[in-house]
């Protein structure tokens, strides 16, 4: 199935050709549950413990989504991300015994103030995908105010980070995931991140199908326009297949494009908690469901786990915890 998932996006011929037999690759969705950024404070769907991740990815799962974005919370302070392995090992096991075939994505991004060792140290705990930031990662986010009895509350707050990822750190990155067994899903914000791609391709730490996921609508990223992400897709180099995670609310718009254009999307609560203005995502499966149906309208295919495994490279063999 690689074969026919790896295509030139460029190619007009290719494209009318697939829509015209309905045959663009079926579609990946990937669920990104909860993220390490925000809480229940933005929306109260959004799972911080354990037991509610796994309940909101059995939900996703049933609904659609073949892969689970996962950023494990700290126990200490739930609005927070975890840099303990044992904590992500802890939900990758729940979630393999609620989803038996689910792809299981770790984030190495992490939260706001972790260090390097506390974003790579997520790597132990043996998911099959995680994350790689291919560049500096600047922002500046006000959160709402936690109040209780939410546990945890704090008053409103403002957070401005800058995240120097370079070329060795990347290189580090890569290696681990190598050695690991894990598959990289690029993260790329503009395309002078293409640049830390070439180097690791270089030194022979990656192998095709290349997995690039485009975030747009950061505030390190390129805007979130139909342009931007069409000169993204422009850049890509042959064997990769391309995700999009829209943020707030030009995830919609982006996601279509995606899924028009042969790619794969990214949903949930971690990038987006409104279902449209004024109204809040009640789960992460309800945002699942409404992007197949947009898929479905489209003519798109919705991949089975076992499909986007093996359009990504990924054992058939489910991991186990």
């Amino acid at each position: 199935m690689t074969d026919q998932s790896c295509w030139d996006y460029r190619d007009p011929y290719a494209w009318m050709k697939r829509v015209q037999s309905s045959t663009l690759p079926p579609l990946i969705v990937c669920c990104a549950i909860t993220g390490g950024v925000q809480g229940k404070e933005s929306n109260p769907a959004l799972p911080e413990t354990p037991e509610e991740q796994v309940e909101q990815t059995r939900e996703a799962y049933q609904a659609g989504a073949s892969v689970v974005h996962i950023h494990a919370r700290d126990p200490e302070c739930w609005y927070n991300c975890s840099g303990d392995p044992k904590q992500y090992y802890k939900v990758n096991g729940m979630i393999r015994e609620a989803c038996p075939d689910i792809i299981i994505n770790n984030t190495t991004g992490g939260g706001f103030g972790m260090s390097l060792e506390e974003r790579i140290c997520v790597l132990d705990a043996n998911p099959e995908v995680a994350t790689l930031n291919m560049g500096p990662d600047v922002s500046r986010i006000t959160f709402k105010k936690r109040e209780a009895p939410l546990p945890h509350p704090r008053a409103e707050t403002t957070i401005e980070e800058c995240v120097p990822i370079d070329f060795a750190e990347v290189t580090q990155f890569a290696r681990k995931m190598k050695e690991n067994g894990i598959k990289p899903e690029m993260e790329i914000y503009q395309p002078g991140m293409y640049w830390m791609f070439e180097d690791i391709c270089a030194q022979e730490l990656i192998k095709p199908p290349y997995l690039f996921q485009f975030v747009l609508g950061y505030q390190s990223s390129s805007y979130p326009t139909p342009l931007n992400l069409i000169a993204l897709i422009n850049e890509l180099p042959g064997n990769s297949i391309f995700e999009v995670a829209g943020l707030g609310p030009f995830q919609p718009a982006m996601t279509a494009m995606s899924i028009i254009m042969g790619g794969h999307v990214r949903v949930g609560l971690e990038d987006n908690v409104y279902r449209k203005r004024g109204q809040l995502y009640q789960s992460n499966a309800e945002a699942v469901e409404q992007v197949i149906r947009v898929a479905r309208d489209l003519n798109r295919e919705i991949a089975t786990p076992a499909q986007a495994r093996e359009m990504l490279g990924i054992s058939a063999t489910p991991s186990k915890y």
